[in-house]
């Protein structure tokens, strides 16, 4: 038994980013994903979230602050994947998205849970786009 109330969920994941526009401008215009805020918090530093099309958590795309951060920039999960775009339609989104110039690391392959191929975002990190069985 849980002490935890049953709507909680991960609305935000922290991913960052060198620079704010070109963050926003891949992630929008070659990912598909929407603008859902960007709001100035002073001293450089901004609050911006993109989320997909359909909905799900949101990315903030946190610019780096100092060394440690940059050097973190493409490489968060240590050269593992990070992150899951879940799909209805894998062979459209696929399309779509090597029409807009999103580099995919391998052909489009069918495991026991779904269709999946890994692509790759402005920085190098990795992403499934998964089509999952039903």
């Amino acid at each position: 038994m849980s002490d935890f109330a049953t709507g909680r969920r991960v609305a935000t994941v922290a991913l960052v980013v060198a620079d704010y526009h070109e963050a926003i401008r891949w992630y929008v215009d070659r990912a598909g994903f929407t603008l859902t805020s960007d709001v100035d918090l002073g001293g450089g530093k901004r609050w911006v979230t993109v989320e997909p099309a359909g909905g799900g958590a949101r990315l903030l795309l946190a610019k780096a602050d100092g060394a440690k951060q940059t050097a973190s920039i493409g490489n968060q999960t240590g050269g593992r994947v990070a992150f899951f775009l879940e799909t209805d339609d894998f062979a459209r989104d696929h399309a779509a998205m090597l029409a807009r110039g999103v580099e995919f690391r391998e052909a489009p392959r069918h495991e026991p849970y779904g269709t999946v191929a890994v692509f790759a975002d402005l920085y190098g990190n990795l992403w499934d786009l998964i089509q999952p069985k039903s």
